[in-house]
């Protein structure tokens, strides 16, 4: 069992009872909708500062290159934002196999159905998986070994396997040719694969946090700097980001401010009446 602390969790958390005490509402995170086009386009134009995993300068481009627009697209980015699947070249073949620059082919049809969330590139280890059990016959069990095996690159164990994928396969009807040559693509992105659960939890976070950024800014810019609130320069960056976005963010007041960063819509009323 892996068990992750995430801060972020403690960020969405706050972010909801601030939200509950400014405004009145008991937001149900896990019911809000996984397909609003707001929260896409804030992935989509790269505004991710604050934004679980999404924040980086090299994930804002990729994310402004591939344009997400579904919950797989963001579990996809999740797992190919890393170094080998960057250095192979499998995320720019992603991104243009996406954007329909590159044609999205399958070297049989049964493939598709495992491969059409990530357009033919083979990004999880759930995918090497299933593509054993539905080509080559194998239990799940039997493709779990597959799978570490290929993790591992022991030559003496890949060689059994391969030996039994080109049976199960062969059983099943498929050339020897086209099973070697399905293989042989398992067996090189299988070093690349990601498992697509964690991925898939990550992704789930991420959107989360970015449709509080969306619709409950003020609250959302508090629970964040509550969260980072022990490092002076992530203060400063978020309070610079609150402030792009007309946030007003005010210091320290001994008569009214909270423990924790706090939202003030009566202070904001009346910043409002003295421009006024």
């Amino acid at each position: 069992m892996d068990f992750l602390v995430l801060s972020t969790l403690t960020l969405i958390q706050d972010a909801l009872a601030e939200i509950k005490r400014t405004e009145h509402i008991v937001l149900d995170i896990d019911g809000v909708p996984l397909d609003d086009a707001k929260t896409y386009q804030v992935f989509c134009d790269g505004q991710t500062f604050g934004i679980f995993q999404f924040e980086s300068s090299g994930m804002r481009e990729l994310l402004r290159k591939s344009k997400p627009q579904r919950l797989d697209d963001l579990i996809a980015l999740n797992a190919l934002y890393r170094p080998g699947p960057l250095k192979s070249g499998m995320v720019d073949d992603y991104v243009a196999r996406k954007q329909g620059k590159t044609e999205v082919k399958y070297d049989l049809a049964a493939l598709e159905p495992i491969l059409a969330d990530t357009y033919g590139v083979i990004a999880y280890q759930e995918q090497v998986m299933r593509i054993a059990a539905v080509l080559a016959g194998f239990t799940l069990g039997q493709s779990d070994v597959l799978r570490k095996a290929m993790g591992k690159k022991d030559p003496k164990v890949m060689a059994k396997q391969r030996e039994a994928f080109l049976e199960g396969t062969k059983k099943k009807g498929i050339s020897e040719k086209k099973a070697t040559k399905i293989f042989e693509l398992m067996e090189y992105f299988a070093g690349y694969g990601f498992n697509k659960s964690h991925s898939a939890a990550y992704a789930l976070i991420t959107y989360q946090t970015a449709y509080l950024k969306v619709f409950y800014p003020v609250e959302f810019m508090a629970a964040l700097l509550t969260t980072e609130a022990g490092s002076t320069e992530n203060v400063v960056k978020y309070i610079q980001e609150a402030k792009g976005h007309g946030i007003e963010v005010l210091p320290p007041d001994i008569n009214v401010s909270e423990k924790s960063f706090s939202v003030d819509y009566a202070v904001d009323d009346a910043l409002k009446n003295r421009k006024k």
